[in-house]
């Protein structure tokens, strides 16, 4: 997640729908070790594979779709090189500070576990040298870039490229279930046909850059809808505040369900029927991907109509994260996973660990931001 341009009048709704998808993420890592996939401790628990299961289907989708909300405007407002230039600050120099030292530190964490004799300067010489050099979820910041040079491309070429999609945000101001069905059948076909080939873990890698193969498409999808609907006339379409989007949320909600229940029975199918293999026949990968982007879909959705429809007025303890969002993304994945690592040798059960990973993740996040904040010229770059 990152901090998207302002636009001249706040929407409270948007604002708080990015600062919870940041807790989404805290949230995430720090369940990540007590679920089945990601048992790196000796406790687990089942509900925190539904909460990992959930999240991962959709939450880098919709930060792509809210960073490209803004991008039209901001190119419009200061010309592409210019906005190249502010977004090169905001997501260039994170993601290249992030890679050589919140990244290392946060997985010597782990190696630390199988190799405890290895000390922090060692493993950081091996990491950028020999590799691996994981992202972890910094990744987001060049994808969001090179989406961000595309866009800029694009507008060269004809700042009314997108105008197709806005049309349709106007439309879906009335008929949300019209512009819900155009998206979902094009993140689709730029999905299903990724994960089919590529399978669901398969990633590009090049030093601390990387990304998964078959989510490229979907990202950049989701990130270009966006950009379609923030072209103009943002209050007026699909996101606005009276529009008809937010009166059917539990419509919604019912499409989340369904899609999510059907890959919960995939996924026991291939556990109890096809002996969980790394390779799996395309009849599955692509049953699973139309399930994923139902969900993809309709969740976005879900979690949009109800920040447009309960959650846009009054206080909220979002507002108060609000300018610190950006950072918390940059800096928790060290103390989610050295939390972890302290966590490791007490004899608790899973579900006591991970909230207390969550909140300390959270606090501590915050808190380091706040202070990282108050550096003269941080506040341009978080």
């Amino acid at each position: 997640m990152e901090a998207v341009p302002k636009p001249k009048v706040r929407n409270p709704s948007l604002d708080r729908a990015r600062t919870f998808l940041t807790l989404v993420v805290l949230l995430h890592h720090a369940v990540i070790p007590y679920t089945y996939y990601g048992h790196t401790d000796p406790k687990d628990f089942f509900g925190f594979d539904m909460i990992v299961l959930a999240t991962d289907s959709f939450f880098m989708a919709m930060f792509f779709f809210l960073s490209g909300l803004f991008v039209w405007p901001g190119i419009t407002r200061k010309g592409p090189l210019n906005y190249l230039s502010d977004r090169l600050l905001r997501l260039g120099v994170p993601f290249l500070i992030c890679a050589f030292t919140v990244i290392p530190l946060a997985y010597y964490a782990i190696s630390l576990r199988q190799h405890p004799e290895i000390s922090f300067a060692e493993f950081w010489w091996t990491t950028i040298t020999k590799g691996p050099w994981p992202s972890g979820p910094i990744w987001f910041l060049w994808v969001l870039f090179a989406f961000d040079l595309i866009a800029c491309f694009l507008y060269r070429l004809s700042p009314k490229i997108l105008d197709p999609i806005n049309r349709l945000s106007l439309y879906g101001r009335r008929r949300p279930a019209v512009f819900f069905a155009v998206m979902l059948a094009v993140t689709a076909a730029f999905y299903i046909p990724g994960r089919i080939h590529f399978g669901a873990g398969s990633w590009f890698e090049f030093g601390p850059f990387s990304v998964q193969h078959g989510r490229v498409l979907l990202y950049a999808s989701y990130f270009f809808f966006g950009a379609g609907i923030g072209l103009a006339q943002l209050d007026r379409g699909l996101l606005a505040p009276d529009g008809r989007m937010a009166k059917v949320s539990w419509d919604w909600m019912v499409l989340a369900i369904v899609p999510y229940y059907l890959m919960w029975v995939l996924i026991s199918i291939k556990r109890e029927n096809l002996g969980n293999p790394a390779d799996l026949p395309d009849w599955y990968e692509g049953a699973y991907a139309i399930c994923f982007t139902v969900f993809s879909v309709a969740i976005l959705f879900l979690i949009l109509a109800y920040f447009l429809r309960f959650a846009s007025s009054g206080r909220s303890v979002l507002d108060l994260m609000q300018s610190d969002a950006y950072g918390m993304f940059l800096v928790h994945y060290p103390i989610a996973l050295w939390l972890q690592y302290w966590l490791f040798d007490f004899n608790w059960p899973a579900t006591v660990k991970a909230p207390i990973g969550f909140v300390l993740t959270v606090a501590f996040s915050w808190a380091l931001t706040r202070a990282l904040r108050r550096i003269p010229g941080a506040k341009r770059m978080l």
